[in-house]
């Protein structure tokens, strides 16, 4: 096991509506705090596909940067995307939540014939060369994907059959996870964890993003 590893967190905005889970990123940075290793947080500095009222649930007008809104959870302590080395870095983590799929990526709308914002498919994709271990969130997984599906990643996103036919048809593999458990790909250094694609409480997603962060430093 690696000592003292440094992480990137990324982000897509601040509220599981229309950014990254709040929950679900904040477990992340538990884990790894509490594993004596540091993280540094990153979002792309993009305009928000929407904004949401999380109380309502609907869709309000008004206009939002993806950067701005995640720099909310990360304390002010964040970094644009474009700013990301991964030589800098020991992994990389993308918490879910529906930023993931409006705001780094089209998938919401498009299905698998999705588009990747730049700075995120630059992200994954040099973190992955570099022999970086990658891990993802809930939803989230759906970009990796994506990204790397020519390559025959393995993630889980749970056991939802409609997401994970999608994850398929990019060239991916699929496994049925139970909310706290992990999938790891060791050959393509990827761990992957449903979250609250499953999960039934904080406690749930807290356990997952412990059990996802020991399966990268294990990758390392």
């Amino acid at each position: 096991m690696k000592k003292n590893p440094h992480f990137a967190i990324v982000l897509s905005g601040c509220g599981r509506a229309d950014g990254s889970e709040i929950h679900e990123s904040t477990c992340a940075m538990l884990a790894i705090d509490c594993l004596n290793s540091t993280y540094q947080c990153f979002a792309p500095d993009i305009k928000q596909a929407m904004v949401v009222n999380h109380i309502t649930g609907q869709r309000v007008d008004e206009h939002r940067n993806v950067l701005e809104e995640s720099a909310r959870i990360a304390r002010g302590n964040i970094k644009s995307l474009k700013e990301y080395n991964p030589d800098d870095f020991d992994a990389i983590v993308f918490p879910g939540g529906i930023g993931a799929v409006i705001n780094w990526c089209d998938f919401s709308v498009s299905g698998v014939s999705c588009q990747v914002e730049t700075s995120v498919r630059k992200a994954i994709w040099d973190s992955y060369k570099k022999g970086l271990p990658i891990g993802a969130m809930c939803i989230a997984p759906v970009l990796i994907a994506k990204v790397l599906g020519s390559e025959g990643v393995k993630v889980t996103i749970g056991n939802d059959e409609k997401v994970a036919a999608s994850i398929v048809k990019t060239g991916a593999v699929h496994e049925n996870k139970e909310a706290v458990e992990v999938c790891v790909d060791e050959i393509h250094k990827v761990a992957t964890t449903p979250a609250y694609m499953l999960a039934q409480s904080i406690k749930e997603v807290c356990e997952g993003a412990d059990n996802m962060i020991k399966a990268l430093i294990k990758l390392m």
